[in-house]
Parts: C-alpha cells; structure tokens; sequence
C-alpha cells in the first residue's frame, strides 16, 4: 500500500491528527525486523548519529512529530509518535536505552556491538571515522497505528 494511502486511513480512524504532516522512513539496519520489533511493542526508542543529521542538514525529531515506518520494501509497517528526544555521548548510553530499543537479548552488551558495528559501517559511508565520543540522537516514541 502507497503510504498517502496508508496515511489517509489512518486521520480517517483518527481525525485528531488531520492536521498533522508525517515523515516516512525504513530503519537502517534491518527495516523489517526492527519494523516488527515497534509493532510488538518491544522497540520504543530508536538511536542514530547525531552527525548524520547534521551532514543531511535534517532537523532532529521533536515530540509529538508522527513518522511512518515503512519495511525494506517501503511498505508502511506502523506510524510512531515522538515522544521525547535527547542527545548523549554513544559511551554515556545506559541499560535503559539498551532495553527500551528491544534489540537482540536487550542487553546493553547487545546493544554497543550492534552500534557499533552499525556506526563502523555508516561512518565511513560519510567520509568519517566513529569513536565512543561521537553524540548520538535518542529518540523515544510511541507505536499509535498499526
């Protein structure tokens, strides 16, 4: 399904958020498990490179901004609510965040081999080398559509 399509079934079911625009967009490494994992319920925050946002020049999530997360295929998969956003240093990230992002056993041991091998991988792509100093963006939301 179009994801206009998907979106105007959505403000059809819930009229509050007519006025509202969305972004649509596929997680970076595995757009249809981690899809899967907000679903379940299991995923309620997301992590990325602060960098990143600035080499895009993309403004950083806000609370309340709706997104649609679409699967490798760009199909929608679920529309998420921003409900908080913060930035840390990648080494400062905690077992909260590591839980919270329903990847693997949820462990924070998990969680920085993934990002790690996640950010080895994206940063070169951008011409950059990752360290554990480098900032990250924290996103928290909520799943309000599926």
């Amino acid at each position: 399904m179009p994801t206009q399509q998907y979106w105007k079934e959505f403000i059809n079911e819930y009229p509050k958020y007519k006025e509202k625009s969305y972004t649509a967009w596929q997680f970076g490494a595995d757009p249809d498990e981690l899809a899967e994992l907000v679903i379940s319920g299991k995923k309620t925050l997301t992590c990325s490179s602060l960098k990143e946002y600035e080499l895009e020049n993309e403004s950083l999530p806000k609370a309340g901004e709706l997104s649609i997360v679409l699967g490798a295929d760009d199909t929608p998969k679920c529309i998420i609510e921003c409900t908080k956003m913060y930035t840390i240093v990648f080494k400062d990230a905690g077992e909260e965040i590591a839980y919270k992002e329903g990847e693997g056993d949820r462990s924070l041991s998990y969680w920085r081999q993934a990002h790690l091998d996640f950010f080895g991988w994206l940063y070169p792509e951008m011409g950059l080398e990752f360290n554990e100093d480098e900032k990250i963006v924290v996103e928290e939301f909520k799943r309000i559509y599926v």
